[in-house]
């Protein structure tokens, strides 16, 4: 669960001035060390205009300086220690450090300076601040590597991802508290209905289009996209032609961001294109005609699908879950995903960049037949990693050394290494003999120079052929997992165009129907 709340005027600073903890250790370690600080600063100030304290009696200002600097010392280590997200032991380790090392300062007002020796100081002291020092950094630079992140503190990141699911509940509630607004506004008066009215045109143009792309390969070979006016007005091209497709689709996608509900018509030819000055319907925004049905499968799981009102399956839940509140928020996922979900198309593969369930970026190639030829050896904390590795492998994978080698389970693997022995990739899935791990790896000599590297953003639909040859669709999030799929194979990939878009209209705002079977 998420912290409970802290009080106190610390706790108050802290949130008004850093942000809001996830831990109270996050709150007491940052005053530690703020204290620390302070007190080590003036440590330093102090002995600065001090003299020498031989042969003075009581306490002085070099001797307080020094005691002073001890103590701020001590706790500006410890502070970032408690901050840490380890084990509630390693926070022990780090007050009781603290607790030793103002022992030890405290013994040192005791000797100092008749039994302080100038050249060698009073080692007995020493070694006891040292100790305590010691014991600091044991919880700050051991626990981490033995122990991890704390239970507490996992809780505490899936209660912050309950806390978002709950502001994302307190939005939509507060939008349909202004549909209903704009409702009661309409009643009112004359005047206040035709202020309603403008309102809700001014919202209705904002999602309409009266215009729609048209991606085709032109007579050279090379795809194009424009955008035509429903007059037959030509308003925009691409002004270039692209070797690939993906590429023409990527400079259309720059343009669709600003031409908000624009659709698109795929057209496989040149000569297939309908004239300029023919005119069309554009697409109108209709309720969704379609339904989100939960229900429990033979292995006691439940799933969804997404039916449409004429009774055909639109498009099945990508897994089974152990509870109907885990489907339904993923039914919830996919209403917030799969209307701007863009089209992945792996011509005829592509490099997927994509952030995984511990949170970190990781890299695979995969076949536009859904296979996956290759996986990242690592993760990566930050997305440019690991694009970096992937260009490192595109540019270089005739110069690496592929290792085909037999696991213990006795299947044949391979794995990719570069220069310094480092491992960059692994085949992912095991081979029952030799040579089909070695076709493997000529698959990946084969594709991965001329596979681009694909943004799926948050989530994307990936449209591929399966072994069957079939087209298929499925919607995919960044972190790997599948949401959504087609459940079915179409005979070309119009049809998997078609079945996505019926999906974009009706997924995005299909009522929930709970079943049984």
């Amino acid at each position: 669960m998420a912290m409970e709340s802290g009080s106190g005027v610390l706790y108050g600073i802290y949130r008004d001035r850093i942000g809001e903890p996830t831990t109270h250790d996050e709150v007491r370690g940052y005053w530690v060390f703020l204290i620390g600080l302070v007190l080590g600063t003036l440590g330093v100030l102090l002995f600065l205009p001090s003299t020498s304290a031989v042969g003075s009696s009581g306490l002085t200002l070099r001797e307080l300086s020094i005691f002073v600097a001890a103590v701020g010392l001590a706790m500006l280590v410890a502070g970032p220690v408690i901050r840490l997200p380890v084990q509630s032991w390693a926070n022990y380790a780090a007050y009781s450090g603290q607790a030793v090392c103002f022992a030890a300062a405290v013994w040192f007002l005791l000797v100092f300076p008749a039994n302080w020796n100038v050249q060698t100081g009073s080692q007995p002291v020493i070694v006891l601040y040292g100790i305590g020092l010691v014991i600091i950094t044991f919880g700050g630079l051991i626990a981490p590597l033995i122990a991890g992140v704390t239970e507490e503190d996992l809780a505490a990141s899936e209660g912050r991802a309950a806390e978002l699911e709950s502001e994302l509940a307190a939005v939509r509630e507060e939008r349909d508290q202004l549909e209903e607004s704009l409702d009661q506004s309409r009643d009112e008066s004359t005047a206040s209905a035709a202020s309603a009215a403008d309102l809700q045109a001014q919202l209705d143009a904002a999602h309409a289009s009266q215009a729609r792309f048209e991606l085709y390969e032109d007579k050279g070979d090379e795809w194009r996209w424009r955008l035509r006016h429903r007059n037959g007005n030509l308003i925009a091209n691409g002004g270039e032609g692209y070797t690939r497709k993906h590429n023409a689709q990527k400079g259309m996608a720059s343009v669709r961001r600003n031409a908000l509900g624009a659709t698109t018509l795929l057209i496989e030819r040149e000569e297939d294109l309908p004239e300029e000055t023919a005119e069309f319907e554009p697409v109108e925004e209709v309720e969704s005609q379609a339904t989100f049905e939960v229900y429990v499968d033979n292995a006691g799981e439940h799933r969804f699908r997404l039916r449409h009102d004429n009774g055909n399956v639109l498009g099945d839940g990508g897994e089974g879950y152990a509870s109907k509140s885990n489907a339904k928020r993923a039914i919830d996922r996919v209403r917030d995903y799969v209307g701007p979900a863009d089209y992945l198309w792996f011509d005829p593969t592509g490099f997927e960049v994509y952030l995984d369930a511990g949170g970190e970026w990781r890299w695979r190639l995969v076949h536009r037949n859904g296979e996956i030829l290759a996986d990242g050896g690592e993760g990566y904390s930050r997305r440019n990693d690991a694009n970096r590795a992937v260009d490192r492998i595109r540019e270089r994978v005739d110069q690496l050394d592929f290792e085909i080698y037999e696991d213990s389970a006795g299947e044949y693997r391979w794995r990719m290494r570069g220069g310094n022995d480092e491992i960059l990739g692994d085949s992912g899935e095991g081979y029952g003999s030799r040579d089909g791990a070695e076709d493997a790896v000529e698959s990946v000599r084969e594709y991965a120079p001329d596979a681009d590297v694909l943004d799926i953003g948050r989530a994307a639909f990936e449209i591929y052929e399966d072994r069957g040859g079939d087209h298929r669709w499925r919607l995919r999030h960044r972190n790997g997992n599948i949401l959504l799929d087609s459940g079915e194979g179409y005979a070309d990939r119009s049809g998997a165009h078609d079945g996505i878009e019926s999906v974009k209209r009706n997924g995005a705002t299909a009522e929930l129907e709970e079943t049984e079977s």
